[in-house]
């Protein structure tokens, strides 16, 4: 218990990256920089409930999130009845931690209020863009991240599932999402049942880049990180290795030339191309 009173925001970030590190060695391993430097996602809850108020009192600290230009255009759908969530949760069998959270939430784009706002107010909406579909996905990140910063602040854990937009047009079926709604991820929320794993990243040498893109600090950077988490974490049989992992993980799940998630039920014209062309 002395250990970790003593612990310095430096000792913090070694974990973290794996590095030894000066750097917030001044600085006491408490606040806010301490609790998302440690930061784990979580996927073993117990079975307590989530207060309604202190589930709504996240979501208002969520939703002070910065937002494009004040369009607020996040929305989270709090999967609540139990037959819905049932069939949220079996569109993703493989991870029966969505099951177990007090609470799963859907965080999700929006720019139908906007839209709906012009036709109220008798007004044109020229911006049918793609930039107005990467506006409102960045709210919802944004509003995602700050309810996990607050729940976590509070002790509780959070596991998000990205995997849900592999099934967007069943998912925005169960869920009743109207034209220009689209889920950007689903959050798992609970008490921890015990510590979560905790996951080493890249160094920043490999993240940050000044003035220009170094496209080869990635090739410099990679050698020492698959070492450096190959001591962290050892090998667990039958377990796919991290190094490895990030290697093959574009190419195990093939190309994604599907239209992007809002495309055609959503009615954004400019996400109707697909997908591989967006990121590429």
């Amino acid at each position: 218990m002395l250990g970790r009173m003593s612990e310095t925001l430096a000792d913090l970030i070694r974990r973290r990256f794996g590095i030894p590190t000066e750097t917030g060695r001044a600085w006491p391993a408490t606040g806010t920089l301490a609790q998302l430097l440690s930061h784990r996602v979580q996927r073993t809850f117990l079975d307590k409930p989530i207060d309604p108020e202190t589930l709504q009192l996240l979501l208002a600290a969520a939703f002070s999130a910065p937002s494009k230009s004040d369009l607020q255009q996040a929305t989270v759908i709090v999967v609540r009845d139990k037959a819905t969530r049932a069939k949220v949760e079996a569109l993703v069998p493989s991870m029966p931690w969505m099951a177990q959270a007090s609470e799963l939430l859907v965080f999700c784009g929006d720019n139908s209020r906007i839209r709906r706002s012009a036709e109220l107010r008798g007004k044109p909406f020229p911006n049918d863009t793609l930039d107005m579909f990467m506006n409102a996905a960045v709210d919802a990140g944004l509003v995602m991240q700050g309810f996990i910063t607050a729940a976590e602040s509070i002790g509780l854990g959070c596991c998000p599932i990205s995997v849900l937009r592999d099934e967007v047009e069943q998912l925005s079926a169960i869920l009743g999402l109207p034209a220009g709604v689209f889920p950007v991820a689903g959050l798992c929320v609970g008490y921890p049942a015990r510590e979560a794993k905790f996951s080493m990243r890249l160094p920043l040498a490999a993240t940050v880049h000044i003035d220009r893109y170094d496209a080869a600090a990635f090739d410099r950077e990679l050698p020492g990180y698959d070492a450096r988490r190959a001591e962290a974490e050892p090998p667990t049989p039958g377990r796919q290795r991290h190094s490895d992992k990030y290697r093959t993980l574009r190419c195990t799940r093939g190309p994604k030339t599907r239209p992007a998630s809002i495309a055609c039920r959503n009615g954004t014209r400019s996400a109707t191309m697909s997908a591989s062309k967006v990121l590429r």
